[in-house]
């Protein structure tokens, strides 16, 4: 089967995105302004293959809209029009082949204007190879089955590079960040999400909602298909400096059986749009365990909601779509539209980094050197490297651990730079991090249960002087040596509400939570507030405090020298149509005396204004036509072309014919009327016919001129049309000039009444 001639290929290919080998992308063939095409073709060739038999083609079309594409009937893996008419591009999926095909040649044919164009090269063929892992112990996923041996623990880290600086179209300001990130390591029978599959409920509430509990629940139900559950805490805002704010991570284990890993986060605000992996193989071909995995991150759409900007409202996708990559030529309003259809900037970058083994391994691959280093914990930290010529404060206590379950976390301690006697010598180290877990809990302990967090405090048991109040917890994991779990599930404290239960004393609530301290280091305040329940019943004032406040102490603050003042707004346009340019600034608030900042304190970027208004150009006048009358009145007319249109709301164009009134002489009577010759008239036509060939032998000194053209056909049947003849050169003799010597052209108004 041989599709198509070998001659033809070639067209515009745009945003053809291949996401290793089991992503749908789009295939693009688009025309550049204002160029159109009528018909196409396109196919999917093994390289070298000249397609003349099935198993030269490779991969697999899918049509997006059977009304703009089909399958062609005598070459099924051909993709053509549906009906022939003008358009500027068309879209389809295209599955690539198994990893280990080889490279793939995309051609296509366009049909313009009756015309096939084709060419061997160029922007009509795209030759696309399979994309290198970054790291050669990772397999090509997802392997059937996995030969490790033992288990390994990984660390799994999200970074977040959704920001206004690498993604300024109509970034949202106010409300971005990442919801709660949830996946887990599981067998192959259990599918998180996959592109080209369907959103389940679970999905859906995190793609819209930014809710993990219903995704968590339905990975919990998959029982022994899941081996850990990875959870990680929501980011607000959704990108700060890793000085600032560490990036979010969390470990999970794999296993023979369950050695894939997924996960996904929204980005939020937005329709439906996330990121994540899908079933990442974590177990290599040599029957070990991957080292590190990097991925940078697009954003997905789930297939739920049909908005196309960041903060579209909610549009339910009915019937609801399968899940895709977005692409830079989804919808002219997308935040990721590009019209040459380029590459969406990755969102994000997950590392995946193995930190342990345990069990007798099996991998055929003998360990390198990383591999050993990453098993072995590390007993002690490093000497301090810190240059004697930085002198600092004493470390702060360490804060208190951000995990507080049995789930690692971490905690700081910060120290202040007094002073820096050499400034060519930078001063490291004044933040520590170390990891930690929540009370009760130890990491190196086998007999160690994994517990809850505590549940809110009960209500206090009276509404009068002491009572009692509980909270529990619950057992999230036994001891791995099957020990009984000894640590308590529930606590019991005193309370008291209210002490004076006289009828001239009132009823309150119990106090409320502490607040937030307002400091984030040194000395702060926290409060805490309780609400009057019942009023004394003698109808006196309430006196029991409804407010209470007490101080707060943070590490100690560590003064930096770049302490910058928050963005300003974005200046105006520096043009007041077209493309422009803006400002922003922010000002230097810690004193110059602590150390350079090299921090930008402006930033510029461009702006684009609708286009500016482009008004009407007119040729010159043409001279004045011969009266329409031989005697009498009439009129003589003159035109003028339209050179450029008007554009974005430029001046109209003015009127291109002018007349007047002319008059020869007075005509005798029944001249005007009359059909047949009259003699004076023809002396005096012939007269005006002499003189103007001696004026143009005049004009042509040394040339023998060819008679004028017949007229031309009039430009419009009715408003105004020209005409146009022609007088060339027939002779130019010896002594003739050349620039006096040449054609010359005569236009004429015709056609001049209304329409």
């Amino acid at each position: 089967m041989h599709c198509l001639s070998k001659a033809w290929y070639t067209t515009i290919f745009s945003s053809v995105v291949i996401l290793r080998h089991e992503v749908i992308p789009f295939v693009s063939v688009i025309a550049s302004t204002p160029s159109y095409f009528r018909g196409f073709t396109l196919i999917a060739l093994k390289e070298g293959a000249e397609g003349d038999k099935d198993e030269d083609y490779t991969g697999n079309f899918q049509i997006i809209d059977e009304e703009e594409t089909q399958f062609m009937t005598n070459c099924p893996p051909a993709v053509t029009e549906s009906t022939p008419r003008r358009r500027t591009s068309i879209q389809v999926f295209w599955t690539a082949p198994p990893s280990g095909s080889g490279c793939v040649v995309l051609k296509a044919s366009i049909v313009q204007k009756r015309i096939i164009y084709f060419q061997d090269e160029g922007s009509l063929t795209k030759r696309m190879c399979e994309k290198e892992s970054l790291y050669g112990d990772t397999t090509d996923k997802p392997l059937l089955d996995c030969c490790a041996c033992g288990t390994a623990k990984y660390r799994v880290t999200f970074y977040g590079n959704w920001s206004e600086k690498i993604h300024p179209k109509d970034y949202p300001r106010r409300a971005n960040h990442w919801s709660a990130i949830i996946g887990a390591s599981h067998s192959k029978n259990y599918v998180l999400w996959e592109y080209g599959g369907f959103a389940s409920e679970g999905v859906k509430q995190v793609a819209e909602l930014g809710s993990p509990v219903k995704m968590e629940e339905e990975i919990r139900q998959k029982g022994d298909e899941v081996l850990t559950v990875i959870k990680m805490k929501a980011q607000w805002p959704a990108w700060q400096p890793l000085n600032v704010r560490a990036a979010p991570s969390a470990e999970f284990s794999v296993d023979r059986t369950r050695h894939l890993m997924s996960f996904l986060t929204m980005l939020g605000p937005s329709p439906d749009w996330n990121v994540g992996l899908s079933a990442e193989d974590l177990c290599t071909k040599e029957c070990g365990w991957a080292q590190k995995v990097v991925q940078d991150l697009i954003p997905w759409d789930a297939g739920t909601d049909s908005g196309v900007t960041y903060e579209s409202p909610n549009k339910p996708t009915m019937p609801q779509d399968k899940i895709r990559p977005l692409t830079s030529l989804d919808h002219p309003q997308s935040p990721f539209y590009d019209p040459e259809g380029g590459a969406i900037t990755p969102v994000a970058r997950v590392v995946v980094e193995r930190i342990a083994r345990k069990g007798e391994q099996c991998n055929i691959v003998p360990d390198n050197v990383d591999d050993i280093v990453a098993d072995i914990a590390q007993e002690e930290k490093e000497e301090d490297d810190t240059p004697e010529t930085c002198i600092y404060s004493n470390w702060s206590p360490w804060s208190a651990c951000s995990s507080a379950t049995c789930e690692k976390g971490k905690r700081m301690r910060q120290r202040m730079l007094k002073a820096q006697l050499d400034l060519s010598v930078p001063c490291p180290h004044t933040q520590d991090f170390e990891p930690c877990m929540g009370p009760g809990c130890s990491d190196e302990d086998a007999s160690t249960c994994m517990m809850s967090e505590w549940i809110t405090w009960s209500p206090c048991s009276v509404s009068c002087r002491m009572g009692t109040r509980s909270r529990e917890r619950y057992v999230k994991q036994f001891p791995d040596d099957g020990s009984v779990c000894t640590l308590p599930t529930e606590e019991t404290e005193s309370c008291v509400v209210n002490e004076d239960c006289s009828p001239s004393s009132c009823l309150v609530t119990e106090w409320g939570e502490w607040d937030v301290c307002s400091a984030t280091c040194g000395l702060g305040m926290k409060r805490r507030e309780r609400m009057v329940k019942m009023p004394p019943a003698d109808g006196s004032i309430c006196g029991a405090e409804v407010l209470e406040v007490e101080k707060c102490m943070m590490p100690e603050c560590h003064t930096i020298p770049c302490l910058l003042t928050p963005w300003s707004d974005w200046s105006d346009c520096s043009v007041t149509c077209g493309k422009g340019l803006r400002t922003r600034q922010r000002l230097l608030k810690s004193p110059v005396e602590l150390g350079e900042c090299t921090e930008e304190l402006e930033q510029v970027e461009k702006c684009m204004l609708p286009e500016c208004p482009i008004d009407c150009v007119m040729s010159e006048w043409t001279e004045w036509s011969e009266c329409n009358k031989s005697c009498g009145k009439g009129h003589t007319i003159r035109t003028r072309t339209v050179k450029l249109e008007p554009q974005f709301g430029g001046d109209p164009c003015p009127e291109a014919i002018q007349r007047k009134k002319c008059k020869i002489r007075k005509c005798s009577r029944g001249q005007a009327n009359s059909g047949e010759k009259n003699p004076r008239k023809e002396q005096r036509e012939n007269k005006r016919s002499k003189q103007r060939g001696a004026e143009i032998a005049s004009e042509h000194p040394g040339c023998k001129m060819r008679q004028w053209s017949n007229w031309t056909e009039c430009t419009k049947l009715c408003g105004g049309g020209i005409q146009e003849r022609l007088m060339t050169v027939k002779q130019r003799f010896k002594t003739a000039q050349l620039s006096s010597c040449k054609d010359r052209k005569e236009i004429r108004a015709c056609n001049v009444h209304p329409c």
